[in-house]
């Protein structure tokens, strides 16, 4: 039969990870920022960095709890943009810049719910990698 599972009823209807991913919030101050977000066709990462560059806090939809398909949708990249916007807003962030990679379906959503937060956007960067000349073209087919 093997063990029973008592399931306990928690408060919010969140995302597994939420509540966990807000506890651990740096100590520095920040006034501005970079926010870096990779957006592929399995997950979406945003990371978060000071003006000089230096990664001050990450999050992804993997590391939240979405497994498989669902860590590629626009649902679970809005609520890594709405933990790592409300981490923003607790160390202090007025305005940040944005670079866009990938071609993902959590682009847009992720950065809404990095706005949404009130954080002032300044600019929007897409650095998309797109290749020159592409991969060698297929051999031509014989009949």
């Amino acid at each position: 039969m093997g063990k029973k599972r008592i399931m306990k009823k928690s408060g919010g209807s969140d995302v597994a990870g939420t509540s966990r991913a807000l506890n651990r919030i740096p100590k520095r101050r920040l006034a501005a920022g970079t926010l870096n977000i990779l957006a592929t066709f399995n997950n979406t990462l945003l990371t978060l960095c000071d003006t000089k560059g230096n990664a001050v806090m990450s999050a992804s939809s993997g590391a939240l709890g979405f497994k498989g398909s669902r860590k590629s949708t626009p649902f679970a990249a809005a609520k890594v943009g709405e933990i790592i916007g409300e981490k923003a807003q607790q160390m202090g962030m007025k305005d940040a810049d944005v670079i866009i990679r990938g071609a993902g379906t959590g682009r847009e959503s992720a950065l809404r719910a990095f706005s949404g937060k009130g954080i002032t956007i300044t600019r929007i960067t897409d650095k998309t990698p797109v290749p020159f000349n592409g991969p060698r073209a297929p051999k031509a087919r014989r009949v």
